[in-house]
């Protein structure tokens, strides 16, 4: 049945018996083709029979599919003509694991972050009206991203909708963690029977035909609150909002999901379909441990175990471990993460304390302003989150915490290159972001023994800090450089003359390498460990100034407003004699690949450093 689906439309072609068959197919590409280039596997699974009946209902590119978070979509792609892209999925120059409009006019909206596809898709439907057109438009998102604020925001919006627009709520009890709070809880309970649904839709079908007092009837019947349909669907969150509601319906059942999907194109406004699904189904190893699979690297297929090697602990191991360790000497320390404790690492603190670990769920914004509480109430947060997903709460951080200097701890896990998810996940923008925040302390380790330095010193210190680590084995180089973490100061690692290099975290390793090379030229640079990206240590800038011609500043994140610029503008402003050199990520949003690879193409490999550097002396 694969074999016939090569481009948009062409499962309207597959009988309705063959169905299963393509779905047992579908499933079987996606766990061979994930097992060798890695990938989200899980979610994909669980979502292929929704895929198919979405499809065979709707005619693409015409109509409109917007995926929120997107890390789902891999039936969709295959469905739309691209199945051979999987060779290379997530590959520098291949297919993207997530929708991308300049791939194919199927996917509507570049995804990566959560709860966002109900606000997009009423974009949509709102053009749609003005423009007078005719399509539909299906926003399909999780339970678990409708946790977060955003979704409600438009939920709320969409309720004063007179035309169709469909809601697929996709519920199969996880996010990327198991789903906590009250939604959750709601959800769970939620139990439609099929007599109601039935009965609802042909009362309306028929009430309507009455002449000029029909649809009035309808919308006085859909504002009242009957005792009848409280006891048959507990609580009526949806319907009271101004939303039909649909389902559940079993999301593994191509046939009813039709049949519900095809009532739903008739509803004239917003209508929620409810489709139950099991995360990794059709794969034991990803249906028992979906959190394991949710995002995965190859992987041996008849076992399930990971095929890469792990070159010892990660940045995020570190953090976990410290975590643990500073947990036991201090009571009030507590941890704070939105959907993603195995993630950041928070799980072992959990098991520690866990009395002392808040998932609030995908709601990252809540995250921030729930600590500034926290720390109001006496205890001291460290808020854990990765920082493409921290951008979400700038307002959060520089209003609740920053304004008030309170002592909340951001840890932000991903920070810079973070490879094969691509443009939504690169954490590239975070010192830009988190240097404007007056009372803001930014820190970066050199490796994983300072990240545990940084932890502990942040523990200790007084109002707001930020400690940005990247993805990956936690660097265990330049551990002879072991000076005490002092608040503003950076670490000097090797004293030369003439040119200064200046890195920031993650680019220190490479940066070991450009001095050695240097030195093999003749020339004797100082090696500097910036460790404090705000506040700068000026006073060693005052002091290099003396015998320094050139700084050379690297770090692995945007230009505009890193810690470059800032060394720039000071530089600029106290020592105009002295030339800087920022090297950073040039202002863009930085594609898929292999972090190796991306550092080549963007310019922050140790030989791009060093051509940078040559290129530099020779215009001067």
């Amino acid at each position: 049945m694969l074999e016939k689906i090569n481009k948009p439309n062409d499962i309207h072609k597959i009988a309705l018996a063959d169905f299963p068959q393509l779905a047992d197919e579908i499933r079987q590409f996606l766990i061979e083709s994930v097992s060798q280039t890695g990938g989200h596997l899980a979610s994909n699974l669980g979502v292929v029979e929704l895929t198919l009946a979405l499809h065979n209902v709707l005619d693409l590119p015409q109509d409109k599919i917007v995926w929120d978070v997107g890390h789902q979509a891999y039936t969709h792609k295959i469905l739309t003509g691209r199945k051979e892209g999987f060779k290379n999925l997530r590959k520098e120059g291949g297919m993207s694991g997530f929708p991308k409009r300049c791939e194919s006019d199927c996917d509507t909206f570049d995804a990566g972050h959560s709860s966002n596809s109900i606000s997009a898709g009423l974009g949509y439907v709102r053009a749609r009206d003005l423009l007078g057109q005719n399509y539909r438009v299906v926003s399909v998102i999780g339970d678990g991203a409708l946790t977060g604020g955003m979704a409600y925001e438009a939920l709320n919006n969409a309720a004063e909708l007179k035309t169709n627009f469909i809601i697929v709520l996709n519920d199969n009890n996880m996010s990327i963690s198991k789903n906590v709070g009250g939604m959750s809880s709601y959800l769970s309970a939620l139990r439609t029977a099929e007599a109601y649904t039935g009965m609802k839709l042909n009362v309306t079908k028929t009430l309507k035909k009455v002449p000029k007092v029909g649809t009035a009837v309808v919308d006085t019947m859909r504002r009242t609150k009957s005792s009848i349909k409280q006891l048959i669907i507990p609580g009526m969150l949806f319907e009271n909002m101004g939303l039909t509601y649909l389902g559940p319906v079993d999301g593994h059942n191509m046939r009813q999901m039709m049949k519900l999907f095809n009532e739903a194109k008739r509803v004239e406004g917003p209508v929620i379909v409810h489709v139950l699904t099991h995360k990794g189904r059709g794969y034991e190893p990803a249906s028992l441990h979906p959190d394991q699979f949710h995002g995965t690297g190859p992987f041996d297929i008849k076992t399930g175990r990971q095929l890469s090697v792990k070159k010892g602990p990660t940045y995020t191991d570190v953090f976990s471990q410290a975590m643990v360790k500073l947990g036991k000497e201090n009571p009030k320390l507590v941890g704070i993460t939105a959907a993603m404790k195995e993630g950041t690492g928070l799980k072992a603190f959990e098991k520690a304390f866990p009395d002392r670990l808040f998932d609030v769920g995908i709601a990252e914004e809540h995250a921030v302003s729930f600590a500034a509480g926290l720390a109001l109430g006496g205890v001291i947060p460290v808020v854990a989150i990765y920082s493409s997903f921290l951008q979400r709460a700038v307002d959060q951080m520089l209003h609740d915490v920053c304004m008030q200097k309170l002592h909340v701890i951001f840890a932000i896990d991903r920070a810079g290159l973070v490879g094969a998810d691509g443009e939504t996940h690169q954490g590239n923008f975070d010192l830009s972001y988190l240097t404007m925040m007056p009372n803001m302390t930014v820190m970066a380790p050199k490796n994983g023994r300072e990240l545990e330095k940084m932890l502990e010193f942040a523990v200790h210190a007084a109002g707001p800090c930020a400690i940005r680590y990247p993805k990956g084995t936690a660097y265990q180089g330049l551990e002879e450089f072991d000076s005490p973490m002092r608040f503003g100061k950076s670490e000097v690692l090797y004293r030369g003359e003439k040119t200064a290099l200046l890195s920031v975290g993650s680019m220190t390793e490479v940066c070991e390498q450009v001095c050695k090379e240097l030195k093999n030229k003749g020339e004797n640079p100082t090696f500097v460990n910036a460790r404090f990206v705000k506040p700068l240590d000026t006073e060693l800038l005052d002091e290099l100034a003396k015998d320094h011609k050139l700084f050379v500043t690297v770090e692995e994140n945007v230009r505009n407003g890193g810690f470059g610029e800032h060394v720039a503008a000071y530089m600029e402003a106290c020592h105009p004699e002295v030339r800087v050199l920022p090297i950073a990520i040039w202002n863009r949003f930085v594609e898929h690949g292999e972090i190796a690879s991306l550092r080549a193409k963007i310019g922050l490999s140790a030989p791009d450093i060093l051509d940078a550097i040559e290129e530099y002396e020779e215009q001067e």
